[in-house]
């Protein structure tokens, strides 16, 4: 027997995260610079529309490029990461993920920057499915994994919640380019931990099937045509012609990825595995829960400040509860599930999640406190199951589908988080008459558009309940 696979086994056999905290640190440095690079740069459009003479189209694809990548691509290098080894994948992505990063001092145009910023999407695509495929291959007990879990994307969240903040701070003693090249040192640290931390992938346990190029070329152009349809959605509306090109040539795409899936005798991906109860479950809580953040996200920032008259930043405050109870609850899911049980946990914590946005849909606009509560409620929920759900897919897939299997748990909340945004913001676009920046001036423009995002929400928790009933019906075959 190699000594690889001792290694791994040992691994597999820690009893506690002391036991393997470099691998742990490694890969919350990676879900931690996936998170940031989602937010950091925001705060610097207005300096690099300056410096760079960028259009606001220019901005738009520096600030989107990076997403629609990093969305589009995890589930194809998903699938190469379970052929060629996860972690090769992962310390190749980190390498590619700084030599990108520090590019940025080579930028001098708009165009040059939004190249850069593509390719640091291409890269973290590479990095994201090895996390909790990784952090699965550590550990044997279902409880380690979900405190691994936990400390993992609680490590993300602070990094989603202070890239903003932290972007202002650098931007008041560095240039710009600062908090890209900032991703270098971190990357470094990140594939150190990783190299030693985690042993090298045993070649039994990869996926020897071909990889269906073909397939996944299909369905990275669904993903990213999908995403990018919500996107245009919410920014101009059904008005123009470009979210229908786009959504047309998303369901084209998806079609021909289905025919070709079926049809080749090496599918990038075999549907048959999300057939598994706890599998299909899994992903139909993590798209319940991209529903329910869209409503959240789309509708309290914009009725802080355009109803309310709060300041960008108040409403930054406003929305802190959501982001401390998310950091704060990810300690106690391990308790909180092994008292109830994962069948009962995850219903439990959709519960609350459907409460919260009962909450703000009905009550939200009377007072703030009504929103924090909503806020609270369903960050609380989300956090149970997002841990749960995903704990599901990494047991419920063969060990050599978990990086696609990862992959498509993220792809899953993502899509469905955009499809919840394009909804609510078609709903409060076709009620209004005006300008959205208008909703405040008057009182018919203001219950307009609460009358609009209470009917979206209520719309989004209805579907919302509807996939969670199921997922719960389908979870309970798997016990």
């Amino acid at each position: 027997m190699s000594a690889d696979v001792l290694d791994v086994r040992e691994q597999a056999r820690a009893t506690s995260l002391r036991a393997v905290w470099p691998a742990i640190l490694g890969l919350s440095v990676v879900f931690l610079v996936e998170m940031l690079d989602n937010s950091v740069l925001n705060v610097a459009l207005p300096t690099i529309a300056r410096d760079l003479n960028a259009s606001a189209s220019d901005l738009q694809w520096i600030a989107s490029g990076y997403s629609l990548l990093f969305g589009g691509l995890m589930i194809a290098f998903g699938a190469v990461a379970d052929r060629y080894g996860t972690r090769r994948v992962m310390l190749i992505g980190l390498s590619l993920f700084a030599l990108a990063s520090l590019a940025v001092l080579a930028v001098r145009t708009p165009g040059g920057l939004v190249a850069v910023r593509a390719a640091i999407g291409v890269a973290a695509a590479m990095t994201a499915p090895g996390t909790m495929a990784l952090c699965f291959r550590l550990f044997d007990a279902d409880n380690l994994l979900m405190r691994a879990t936990a400390l993992i994307s609680t490590v993300g969240l602070v990094g989603l919640a202070v890239g903003p903040t932290l972007g202002g701070l650098v931007l008041q003693v560095l240039p710009w380019q600062a908090l890209l090249v900032l991703n270098v040192p971190v990357a470094a640290l990140a594939a150190m931990c990783i190299r030693f931390g985690i042993p090298a992938d045993d070649p039994a346990h990869r996926n020897r099937a071909p990889l269906d190029l073909p397939g996944a070329l299909l369905g990275t152009a669904t993903i990213i045509l999908a995403l990018w349809t919500a996107t245009l959605v919410v920014e101009d509306g059904w008005s123009r012609a470009t979210p229908w090109l786009a959504g047309a040539a998303a369901v084209v795409s998806a079609v021909g990825f289905v025919v070709r899936e079926r049809r080749t005798a090496h599918p990038m991906f075999d549907f048959a595995l999300i057939k598994r109860p706890r599998v299909a479950a899994s992903l139909a809580y993590q798209a319940a829960l991209g529903l329910g953040m869209a409503a959240l996200a789309y509708s309290v920032s914009l009725q802080l400040q355009l109803v309310w008259g709060w300041s960008p930043a108040e409403a930054a405050l406003g929305n802190l509860p959501q982001v401390i109870t998310m950091i704060a609850i990810g300690p106690f899911v391990e308790k909180f599930v092994e008292r109830f049980g994962a069948g009962r946990a995850g219903p439990i914590g959709a519960a609350a999640v459907i409460a919260g946005l009962l909450s703000y849909a009905l009550l939200g606009r009377y007072h703030y406190a009504w929103i924090a509560v909503a806020l609270v409620l369903a960050s609380a929920g989300m956090r149970v199951v997002m841990i749960i759900a995903t704990v599901g897919v990494m047991r419920g897939l063969p060990e050599d589908r978990t990086a696609i299997g990862a992959a498509l748990t993220d792809t899953s909340q993502e899509v469905a988080t955009s499809v919840g945004m394009a909804v609510t913001g078609t709903i409060v676009a076709a009620a209004l008459t005006g300008s959205l920046a208008n909703v405040g001036a008057s009182a018919a423009g203001v219950r307009t558009f609460e009358n609009a995002v209470t009917v979206a929400t209520l719309a989004l928790t209805v579907v919302c309940a509807a996939l969670v009933a199921w997922a719960a019906r389908r979870s309970a075959k798997a016990e």
